[in-house]
């Protein structure tokens, strides 16, 4: 496999393409034709405002995509992953009735179905089979949804896409479920060096059995064309007639919606929006749908297909939400997610990793790229912003984020931030009413150092002061508080790196960070963001922000701080006066926050072991079933037993020793975690336990963890090591409400 020249610029257009279409799509999903074409006639341009709902989602269709190809870092990257490692990754980055899915139930939903084999020990592809599951739970749509990624990570080798959509498919699906998914991983891939969608076509055909009823459909669908003409609708009328739903079992078979897809293709003339307008307004699950026809187009044409028509891109602003078992990953954007797409490929053709900007988070080198930033809306700052990506102004790459501002005044900030936590409890709430919650963890914490490097435009007129700033939620009330951070008076065409050491609680989560100009002159000009980054493990405690909930009114109490753990627990109650009581009823749950990038630290907790089977810690957390824990257990005999384990792919037992332990007692829990070296504590901090060596698992966050029964604390608390800056913070400075 050759790595094309444009790759990477080429994956974003097809990450792009995919978000789009499903935020084109997301709105209506489920109308039919009829719906639509009596409500908006055709489907052009998004429509969320007009029935009232966010354009910006939580969605199986997304989430799915980004978060099942993480099996391939995961399992190093090997072409020759397996269905049954794919479903690991499953029940590690799944958080059942959570994330991900649609948890319509045993036989009802085909990936709920899956799910509950595999955590039955049932492994893939048996746990998605029609010997197993039946032939209409089997061949609905869920494994066509979920291939773009892996058509993305094969560019050019229809034949290797075709396999790892196989592969992924059969976790939940199987029979032309899995053909379907095939042809269009196989059509992805091969776009990236083919432009020709009959072409396409026929290679997607190709990796597919000849006696497929995928195969006949898709024949019968260009006879239609070839027939019809420019007449999509006459064509659309056929697939409703002959391959209908009405045709097949189930909520929402693979046939009907893979007719759709081809159709839109054939009939689109290779425009962007008119394929997705077609796709659209032709019904059925529109946002599935509609996510496979941008991505294949954004492949095939570039940057510049998605901008032929009206601005697609920048309503979206690259902003991507994936709530997993890995929270810090949960608010991302389309570059970050493209560039890791793109390494996986590139290892797969074994290519070094890009690393653009030395790694920098936002580094704005994608074309149009703005990696979430948006202009600030609030009073003191609406209208004096507009964003542009652009050329130069890089010491280390070759674009940056232009903020051209105006009306800038005393008095009147211009800012631009980006979120790194859940953006508004309103959304946070939405979210969970309709049943796709953004579990998320806040991707940067206290202790932490953030970076960023700015220049003043060279035709400045004045000299102004920028300046970094975040914004967190505050402790008592969840609003959102504006801090300021250093600031720099910038002469025009001068440039500064700022870096700024945080500090704060760690019950007050920061939701975005970003870029502030002020000027006590009225003024205009623009300010070039190279890039903005952040270093470090956290140093921080985490505790409840109010002395005692009041249990008659829960729901009244604070709840970002609550948020900011990513909960996979049977029951985490605000009533209870601990900070942390966590309950889970079968099995191992985990309350969990942090990053994979956190690596050297020490994480230390005093836990009340109620009535529980096991209860403990964890560090270096990377889902439910990948990460380090320090366990309070019983032997066979019921005698007490303290353990470190290794979970990954079941647990491994890295030391234990006799501990006597007994229900009610509290005890002090600390893991150290340093390269490859694991020290492990309990009550007496200063003396390891166990000090062991494992080089499995390099980062991730931490997690309290509990089986079969209860478990509280009042406090977590995560410090680097080694120790690099004394006592946990536990205060902002410089504080203004916003």
């Amino acid at each position: 496999m050759t790595i094309p020249s444009d790759y990477t610029e080429r994956v974003y257009a097809g990450v792009l393409g995919k978000l789009i279409g499903v935020y084109l799509g997301r709105p209506f999903e489920g109308w039919t034709y009829e719906m639509l074409s009596d409500k908006f006639g055709e489907i052009n341009y998004y429509v969320h405002e007009a029935l009232d709902v966010p354009l910006i989602v939580t969605d199986d269709d997304l989430s799915g995509t980004f978060t099942f190809l993480r099996a391939l870092p995961d399992y190093g990257n090997r072409r020759d992953i397996t269905p049954a490692q794919i479903g690991q990754s499953w029940l590690n980055y799944i958080i059942e009735e959570r994330t991900i899915l649609w948890w319509g139930g045993m036989g009802n939903s085909t990936e709920h179905t899956a799910f509950l084999r595999l955590k039955e020990g049932v492994p893939a592809p048996r746990s998605g089979s029609i010997a197993l599951n039946g032939q209409v739970v089997a061949e609905q749509i869920g494994a066509q949804i979920f291939i773009d990624g892996w058509a993305m990570v094969a560019p050019g080798d229809p034949e290797l896409a075709a396999e790892l959509a196989r592969n992924a498919g059969s976790v939940s699906h199987d029979g032309v479920a899995i053909h379907g998914a095939q042809v269009l991983a196989a059509m992805e891939a091969q776009a990236f060096v083919e432009s020709d969608i009959n072409r396409l076509i026929d290679t997607g055909l190709a990796v597919i059995p000849a006696d497929s009823l995928i195969r006949t459909m898709i024949d019968q669908i260009r006879e239609w064309h070839a027939a019809n003409g420019d007449n999509w609708r006459a064509t659309r009328q056929n697939i409703a007639a002959n391959f209908g739903y009405d045709k097949y079992g189930g909520n929402c078979h693979m046939l009907p919606n893979h007719a759709l897809i081809i159709h839109a293709l054939l009939h689109g003339d290779d425009d962007f929006q008119k394929s997705l307008m077609i796709v659209n307004t032709s019904g059925w699950d529109t946002d599935c749908n509609s996510g496979n026809v941008g991505c294949l187009l954004g492949i095939k044409n570039g940057l510049a297909g998605i901008e032929s028509g009206p601005d697609f891109r920048g309503p979206v602003a690259d902003r991507l939400y994936l709530p997993t078992a890995d929270g810090g990953r949960a608010v991302t954007d389309a570059v970050t997610e493209s560039i890791r797409v793109a390494n996986v490929g590139r290892a797969l053709a074994q290519e070094p990793a890009l690393a653009p900007k030395n790694g920098a988070r936002y580094h704005f080198e994608l074309p149009g790229s703005v990696q979430g930033f948006m202009p600030d809306e609030s009073p003191a700052s609406r209208g004096t912003l507009t964003l542009a990506n652009t050329a130069g102004h890089s010491l280390n790459g070759n674009r940056s984020l232009a903020l051209h501002f105006n009306g800038v005044a005393a008095g009147r900030e211009a800012r631009a931030a980006t979120h790194t936590f859940i953006p508004s409890s309103e959304i946070a709430n939405y979210f969970e009413q309709r049943g796709y919650a953004l579990l998320a963890s806040p991707s940067l914490h206290p202790g932490q150092t953030v970076s960023a490097a700015l220049q003043a435009g060279a035709g400045n007129a004045h000299t102004v002061n920028a300046a970094l700033f975040l914004r967190r939620y505050a402790a008592q009330d969840d609003r959102l508080i504006l801090v300021h951070g250093p600031s720099q008076m910038l002469k025009p065409g001068a440039r500064h790196t700022f870096t700024w050491q945080l500090d704060g609680a760690g019950n007050e989560p920061i939701a975005e960070v970003g870029v502030a100009i002020s000027s006590p002159v009225r003024t205009q000009g623009s300010i070039y963001l190279d890039y903005l980054t952040w270093s470090g493990e956290p140093n921080v405690s985490f505790s409840r922000p109010d002395a005692a909930p009041d249990r008659s009114r829960p729901s009244s109490a604070p709840r970002m701080w609550r948020r900011a753990w990513v909960d996979a627990v049977d029951s985490f109650d605000p009533r209870w006066p601990e900070a942390f009581r966590i309950v889970q009823n079968r099995g191992r749950g985990l309350l969990m926050t942090g990053t994979r990038e956190w690596r050297n630290y020490t994480v230390q907790s005093a836990l009340t072991l109620h009535l529980c089977t096991a209860a403990g810690i964890a560090a270096r957390v990377q889902g439910m079933r990948r990460y380090y824990a320090l366990l309070l257990c019983r032997d066979a005999g019921g005698n007490g037993v303290a353990r470190l384990v290794r979970a990954l792919d079941g647990d491994t037992v890295l030391a234990e020793a006799p501990f006597a332990w007994e229900y009610g007692e509290t005890r002090k829990f600390q893991l150290r975690v340093t390269g490859n070296r694991i020290r492990a504590a309990i009550d007496s901090l200063e003396e390891s336990l166990f000090d062991v060596t494992d080089d499995a698992l390099d980062g991730g966050g931490v997690a309290l963890v509990v089986e079969e029964g209860r478990v509280m604390s009042d406090a977590v608390i995560v410090q680097p090591w080694p120790a690099s800056t004394g006592a946990v913070h536990n205060r902002y400075s410089d504080s203004c409400t916003s």
